[in-house]
């Protein structure tokens, strides 16, 4: 579903992503974990068209993302770690115009705007500016806008960020739905608790490079760590590490 070839990014002489191979399955939620500067946020960028890779590939759903950038967005709803949003329009102004651009059928966007605004408590607030909302409203909204057109996978930028415990426990549950629904889910984030509790499996990235690959029970069991804490600690004091760790 989400498919990334040795995928590579250096600016001059630095390495910001080392020749990354990643695959998130239909059905799978996958958190990317690192420390900052790690290439978490270089791996989501190049995997959703707005930064270039120096060498390598990124593909959704069969769709190339480099080659056939149109198509291959209509395949993912993404949710950046700062949501870019136009302060002038109001929710449901935006959440229209992000209809049109997706060619929904009326009717059809309609009936998905009122379901989306209700689901994340936004109905209350559809009509004022986007400008007033707080930023845990806005980040509801950039949620709501990734799966506005029903996406075969999403791919998220740290989105708990700025939410409360309710809004936190419905992205929590959206993700399990999503992923349950046969869909594919990337989430890049810091929060070890919620990967955890979410991630099917979980790739740590340090340097650019992966370190290690499995769900959080194997990766725990082979790492003798009590938690994801104590793994991610143990794991990243050494940036030399010369091969990922699969199982």
């Amino acid at each position: 579903m989400i498919l990334l070839e040795d995928l590579s990014k250096r600016y001059g002489p630095f390495v910001a992503l080392d020749g990354l191979n990643l695959e998130v399955r239909p059905g799978e939620t996958l958190a990317l974990l690192g420390p900052n500067g790690a290439g978490k946020s270089t791996t989501i960028k190049a995997l959703v068209g707005l930064l270039r890779p120096s060498r390598g590939r990124a593909l959704v759903n069969g769709v190339d993302v480099w080659k056939d950038p149109v198509r291959a967005k209509a395949q993912f709803g993404y949710v950046p770690d700062r949501p870019y949003l136009y302060g002038k329009l109001s929710g449901l102004e935006l959440l229209r115009f992000a209809a049109g651009v997706y060619r929904l059928p009326r009717a059809q966007a309609e009936a998905r705007i009122e379901e989306l605004l209700v689901q994340f408590r936004l109905d209350r607030f559809a009509s004022s500016l986007i400008e007033t909302y707080s930023h845990g409203m806005r980040q509801k909204l950039s949620l709501a806008l990734s799966l506005l057109h029903a996406p075969q996978a999403l791919i998220l930028d740290e989105p708990m960020v700025g939410l409360d415990p309710h809004a936190t426990r419905l992205v929590k549950d959206l993700l399990h739905a999503y992923s349950k629904d046969g869909r594919a889910v990337l989430y890049a984030t810091h929060q070890l608790h919620l990967a955890e509790q979410v991630a099917d499996r979980v790739a740590l990235v340090h340097r650019g490079r992966l370190l290690a690959l499995g769900s959080p029970k194997e990766l725990l069991h082979q790492h003798g760590s009590a938690d994801l804490e104590e793994f991610f600690l143990r794991l990243t004091e050494d940036a030399n590490q010369p091969e990922p760790v699969l199982v």
